[in-house]
């Protein structure tokens, strides 16, 4: 059987967020440490973050900002949660991020059935959070939805099917997503092991091999750029 990621060049019209936006109005982002305007922002305040933002798709004349793929960031140095003593420090994002306000709808990238859903709480968390379940010529795997509203999951069930391109929540804002200026965290999983509404979305460097491996690249999909 072929490997799953080599029947993502078959699949055509994939778009995750607000099909109204073509992906010629996308700009990539890159907020790994080597971006030194980062170091001028307080990432403590999410609206200065937004607007940071903001200006980065006014310069670039986008309404979009993607990326954070396999990059090593510095945002999470401030959050408890990326930082177990137990643990080297987890910093390498293994999803990608699509940077816009919060309202915008989330689609569902494929038909695909609700696994599982859950309201990460907590500074640097996901917040309400929906992972689908698909399958594609007998392989099974998942698609993660991070960051979005309340009203994402407040009537949502198990089981529930979802057509691809068929609105499936909206995104949060900074009050509910865990701290973060608005955006969608969207990651693929291969095997999602007993995860329900959850699942790792940032990584050691000593973990890096094993998550490369079990969520590829979201661009392998979205066909982005």
């Amino acid at each position: 059987m072929p490997q799953l990621e080599s029947l993502f060049p078959d699949l055509k019209d994939i778009q995750v967020i607000d099909q109204s936006i073509p992906y010629s109005q996308y700009t990539p982002l890159d907020l790994s440490g080597a971006n030194a305007d980062l170091s001028q922002l307080d990432m403590k305040k999410p609206k200065d973050f937004e607007t940071y933002i903001e200006n980065h798709l006014q310069k670039n004349k986008a309404k979009i900002a993607y990326g954070g793929y396999n990059e090593e960031r510095n945002l999470y140095d401030d959050k408890t949660l990326f930082d177990d003593e137990q643990t080297d420090k987890r910093n390498i994002h293994i999803g990608m991020d699509l940077w816009i306000k919060a309202g915008t709808p989330v689609l569902a990238v494929l038909d695909g059935t609700v696994h599982g859903f859950d309201f990460n709480a907590g500074l640097g968390n996901y917040g309400p959070t929906i992972i689908l379940k698909h399958n594609i010529s007998n392989h099974i795997f998942y698609t993660l939805y991070g960051h979005l509203s309340s009203d994402s999951i407040e009537n949502l069930e198990i089981g529930t099917v979802f057509r691809q391109g068929q609105q499936l929540a909206t995104l949060g804002d900074a009050s509910v997503n865990g701290g973060y200026s608005p955006h969608l965290h969207f990651q693929i999983i291969k095997n999602i092991g007993t995860n329900f509404g959850d699942y790792p979305g940032v990584c050691s460097k000593k973990d890096l091999p094993f998550y490369l491996d079990n969520c590829p690249d979201p661009n392998l999909l979205l066909k982005i750029q």
